[in-house]
C-alpha cells in the first residue's frame, strides 16, 4: 500500500466562526485523514481578513478565492464588487468565488445577483482564473448567464452540485466540474443516482464546512475530516477503490485552479 493519497476539499468556509473553539484541531483530524488542500470561497468584504489570517496560519494547506456570495448581494452590492476587483488586483487567488444566485432565501435581489454574478465572471476570465458557482433554486438563471459568457476561458466548478442528470450535462458543457460532498450520501439527495453515468474527470470533491454534513453526521457541523465519508460513497458509486477517488478528484482539482 502506497503512503495515504492527498485529499482535496475544495470548498471549505475554515474561517466560519463555528470553528473558532477548535480549529486547530479541527484542522490537524484532516490532515490525519489525508486532506491536505483546502480551497477557501470568499462571502463579502467583512470576511476578507479571517480568510488572510487563516491563510498566515496555515500557508501550506490553504487557498484563497475572492468574490460576492450571492446571498450577501445587498444594496451595496457595487461597494462589494469594487472590494472584490481591488482585492483581485492586488495579489493571487485561485479563484473567483463563491458566485451566482441564490432564489431560496430572497428573490428580491435577483438582478443585482444576475450583476454581480456576470460581472465577476468578466474578473475571473480578465485574471484567467476559474469561477465558483453558488446555485440555489436558480438553475434557469445561473445557466442563462452562462450561455451568454461561454467561452473556451470560461471554467471552474459548480459548487454542491444538487440537480438533475440533464444539468449535470448542461454544467459539464460550460466547463464546469461537479462540486460533490455530503449531499451524495443522503437518502433523498438523488445525484447518487445517476452519478455514475457521469465520468470521473468531472468530479471534485468538497465540504462546504460547516454546512452539509456527510451520514452519519448529517445535521451537526461538518468538517474536512469527513471527506472520507463522501469518498467510501463515491467509491461504491464508481466500483473503484477510495485511493482512486482521491487520486482523481485531487487531480481534478488541480486541473482546475492550477495548483
Amino acid at each position: 500500500m502506497n503512503s495515504t493519497p492527498i485529499i482535496t476539499d475544495t470548498h471549505t468556509h475554515l474561517y466560519s466562526e463555528e470553528f473558532d473553539q477548535d480549529r486547530d484541531e479541527m484542522m490537524q483530524r484532516a490532515i490525519n485523514a489525508g486532506v491536505t488542500r483546502f480551497f477557501i470561497p470568499a462571502i463579502d468584504a467583512a470576511a476578507t481578513q479571517s480568510m488572510y489570517d487563516l491563510e498566515q496560519n496555515y500557508p501550506d494547506y490553504v487557498f484563497l478565492m475572492m468574490g460576492l456570495h450571492p446571498t450577501y448581494v445587498k444594496d451595496n452590492y457595487l461597494d462589494e464588487l469594487q472590494h472584490v476587483e481591488n482585492e483581485l488586483s492586488k495579489r493571487k487567488f485561485y479563484a473567483v468565488g463563491e458566485i451566482g444566485i441564490d432564489l431560496y432565501w430572497d428573490k428580491t435581489h435577483l438582478k443585482e445577483q444576475q450583476i454581480a454574478f456576470r460581472k465577476q465572471i468578466q474578473l475571473a476570465k480578465q485574471y484567467k482564473l476559474p469561477i465558483v458557482i453558488h446555485c440555489r433554486e436558480a438553475f434557469d438563471e445561473i445557466f442563462e448567464i452562462l450561455e451568454e459568457e461561454k467561452s473556451a476561458d470560461l471554467f471552474g466548478i459548480f459548487h454542491c452540485f444538487s440537480g438533475t442528470y440533464e444539468q449535470a450535462l448542461q454544467a459539464i458543457s460550460y466547463n464546469m466540474k461537479l462540486g460533490i460532498g455530503g449531499v451524495v450520501t443522503f437518502k433523498n439527495g438523488k445525484i447518487d443516482q445517476f452519478l455514475h453515468q457521469i465520468d470521473l474527470k468531472h468530479i471534485v470533491l468538497e465540504t462546504d464546512s460547516p454546512y452539509l454534513a456527510p451520514i452519519p453526521y448529517r445535521g451537526k457541523r461538518n468538517e474536512s475530516s469527513y471527506l472520507t465519508n463522501v469518498i467510501a460513497k463515491l467509491a461504491e458509486i464508481y466500483d473503484l477503490s477510495d485511493t482512486e477517488i482521491a487520486e482523481a478528484t485531487t487531480q481534478n482539482s488541480k486541473d482546475v485552479f492550477g495548483i
